[in-house]
């Protein structure tokens, strides 16, 4: 049989269990008295059980009414904890944010804005995958993330899908090469004749310059997974490299060079997401509203 308790009746109990008196018990609870004895006999009537015995001058606990005592002491606590944790989500004081995105996002724009909200709610528990965007998407699409930064869009149901924003391409050189020296815009057809170093073929950036210069292709020397190699490598003379403008901080060395390309096929979108068939938590939301209030913007497009 289903009983229903409410933390009303059972905080009436507890009162009456504690003051012996219904007068100072329903004053307690901010009843009348009538009120106060017709909540403990509804409170009787569903436990079927009588939990006082009352007589003119005193009140006492029966058997039934001193098994019930810690349980409801219990259930209130549980209550309460219960209520508590769900004001302090509410209020961004506590809670856990899951998000997924680019490395090139997650080196470089995204740090400081996740200190300051690490300033200003810093009960909330950061989880942050620097992957590549079929591992973002896939994230979001398995809960394992709330929302994600990918330069592929999605075009499933599950999942919402907004530009975020746009990025442009740059050369960069070591600073004696001739197309570091070259005056006039550069083209993705001025790379040609030049070595060069690229991000694996699984890398997005790879695949938003190949199919820009297609038919066209490019002289690869060496193929790498992480930009701080390719850093390393385009600065001891192997080749040149192309890469979007949010990842230049890689290559802020002195002896490279960096020039913006204009080639208008060559441009790559960041797109946010997020599931489409629930809400954000109220710790997400919060995150989400200040990256999506401070987008980055590429030096170049």
């Amino acid at each position: 049989m289903q009983i229903n308790l409410s933390t009303r009746e059972l905080n009436a109990f507890l009162t009456l269990a504690e003051q012996r008196n219904f007068t100072r018990a329903a004053a307690l609870c901010h009843l009348s008295q009538p009120a106060f004895s017709a909540l403990m006999r509804a409170l009787e009537d569903a436990l079927g059980a009588r939990l006082f015995d009352r007589t003119t001058r005193s009140v006492e606990l029966t058997a039934e009414g001193r098994v019930l005592v810690e349980p409801a002491r219990r259930l209130l606590r549980d209550a309460d904890t219960a209520l508590t944790d769900v004001r302090d989500h509410a209020a961004r004081r506590r809670g856990r944010v899951a998000i997924a995105l680019l490395p090139s996002l997650a080196a470089g724009w995204l740090p400081p804005l996740l200190a300051r909200f690490h300033a200003r709610y810093p009960g909330i528990e950061l989880d942050v995958a620097d992957v590549l965007s079929d591992a973002c998407i896939e994230r979001v699409r398995s809960g394992a993330a709330d929302f994600a930064l990918a330069s592929t869009r999605t075009a499933t149901p599950e999942l919402h899908t907004e530009e975020f924003c746009r990025d442009g391409f740059h050369l960069v050189c070591p600073r004696g090469h001739p197309l570091a020296k070259r005056r006039g815009p550069l083209q993705l057809k001025d790379l040609a004749p030049h070595p060069i170093v690229q991000l694996a073929r699984s890398s997005s950036v790879r695949q938003y310059v190949e199919a820009a210069i297609y038919p066209m292709q490019l002289r690869t020397v060496i193929e790498l997974d992480q930009l701080s190699t390719v850093a390393g490598m385009v600065r001891a003379g192997l080749g040149i490299t192309v890469v979007p403008s949010l990842t230049l901080f890689h290559f802020a060395d002195a002896h490279l060079a960096t020039r913006p390309l204009h080639a208008p096929a060559l441009v790559r979108r960041v797109y946010m997401v997020r599931r489409a068939d629930r809400p954000l938590s109220t710790a997400a939301s919060g995150l989400h509203e200040m990256l999506m209030a401070a987008k980055p913007r590429p030096k170049a497009l």
